[in-house]
This record gives C-alpha cells, sequence and structure tokens, in this order.
C-alpha cells in the first residue's frame, strides 16, 4: 500500500467559524494564518490578538472573525496547519527516500520535524496545547493519538513491525519524549542545537528497539 494512502490526507481546521469553498477564500484564509504565524514567532503565542493578525495581513477586524471566533480558534486553526504540513512532509520524504528499514522510516520523521522548525513560520505553535480553554471541537480526535496510529500503520504494513495494539500508544510517548527534546533543541538557538537533535535521536532509537528488537538489516 502506498505510504500517501496510509497517512496522506489533510487534517480539517476545526475551528473556523466560515469554512470558504472558493479559492479566494482559501487565499484569504491563508493569509490570515500566515501572519499569526508571524506573529507567534515574533512574541509568541500568549499575547496574540485578533487585532494584530488583522493589522498584520492587512484585513479588517471583521474578516478575521468571519473565519475565527477568538483568537483561540486562530491558535488552533494555525497548529492543526502545521500539524497537516508536518505529516505530509514525512510522507513526502518517506516517498522519496524510500527508507529500506522502519527505524529509517521513523527517523525521517525527526528530518520532518526539524526542518520544519527551522523554516515554517509559527511552527512552534504546534506545542500549543491549553485545553482548558479550547473547547472540544468535531474532528480534534483526529488530531492528536490517531496521528501515531496512522504512523504505526505505515510501520506494521509497509514495514511488518509486529507492534500489535499497543504500537500506536509506544509512539505516542515517542512523540512526546521527541517532542521535548527536540523543543529544547530550539529553545535557545533558532537553527536548533545539534547536541540536542542528535540526543532525540538516539533516546528514539533506544526506545523504540528495546520495545521491537533491533532493526534488520
Amino acid at each position: 500500500m502506498p505510504v500517501g494512502s496510509i497517512i496522506g490526507a489533510e487534517f480539517p481546521v476545526a475551528l473556523v467559524r466560515t469554512e470558504p469553498i472558493q479559492q479566494r477564500g482559501a487565499d484569504r484564509l491563508n493569509a490570515l494564518l500566515d501572519a499569526a504565524a508571524t506573529i507567534v514567532d515574533e512574541i509568541g503565542f500568549d499575547r496574540l490578538t485578533t487585532a494584530m493578525i488583522a493589522e498584520r495581513s492587512g484585513a479588517s477586524i471583521g474578516t478575521v472573525y468571519r473565519y475565527f471566533p477568538d483568537r483561540i480558534a486562530v491558535l488552533q486553526a494555525l497548529r492543526e496547519r502545521a500539524i497537516a504540513r508536518f505529516r505530509s512532509r514525512i510522507v513526502s520524504l518517506i516517498e522519496t527516500e524510500a527508507p529500506s528499514t522502519w527505524w529509517d522510516a521513523v527517523d525521517l520523521g525527526i528530518t520532518s520535524f526539524v526542518e520544519l522548525y527551522r523554516s515554517e513560520p509559527g511552527f512552534r505553535i504546534i506545542h500549543f496545547v491549553d485545553r482548558e480553554r479550547i473547547p472540544a471541537a468535531a474532528g480534534a480526535d483526529d488530531i492528536e493519538m490517531p496521528f501515531s496510529k496512522l504512523y504505526s500503520d505505515v510501520l506494521t504494513e509497509v514495514f511488518g513491525l509486529d507492534g500489535g495494539d499497543d504500537l500506536a500508544f509506544h509512539l505516542e510517548v515517542a512523540v512526546e519524549m521527541m517532542d521535548a527534546i527536540l523543543s529544547r533543541a530550539f529553545a535557545f538557538d533558532s537553527n536548533g542545537d545539534e547536541r540536542y537533535i542528535d540526543e532525540a535521536r538516539r533516546v528514539l532509537h533506544g526506545y523504540l528497539t528495546g520495545l521491537f528488537g533491533p532493526v534488520a538489516d
């Protein structure tokens, strides 16, 4: 089964007030999110306001509210877009690099994360989690744990890794570890501290091979 057919679908932007159908509307929505991404990189997501987004994008505040009910919805939509682009990058790398082992495929996940952190404006929003203030949205469950489940499908169906029912859970634990270590890599270095990036790979390799055995050549 092609990798793209397993994990290639786009995530929905769950909290957008009006889903644009025409290209013009889609472009306007992306312009708002691009503006929000730039602001997040400059001042962080805690200080982001809808007024800032309107000013930076050159849109009216009414246009912002046409698509988003509040700033939290903007942040959630930006985060979902970042996750979608992360998954798309992984799919692209796996299909172009054609990894020969399951570890090579997993390692490409780290490569994808690092590349996007370096090049994608606002990618730090992928860590934005505020479960008390963000209401549960339709399809929200499709963003968190199922990403690990979908990646587990790649490892089992493409590489024959026998992880059983707990494989997605173990991958979710791996994601949490990588999130913490790689976030630290970029905390004080916009290009990423290579020591932490290398350590993230070492920790992940040790964790997964401890569960599933050494990688077969």
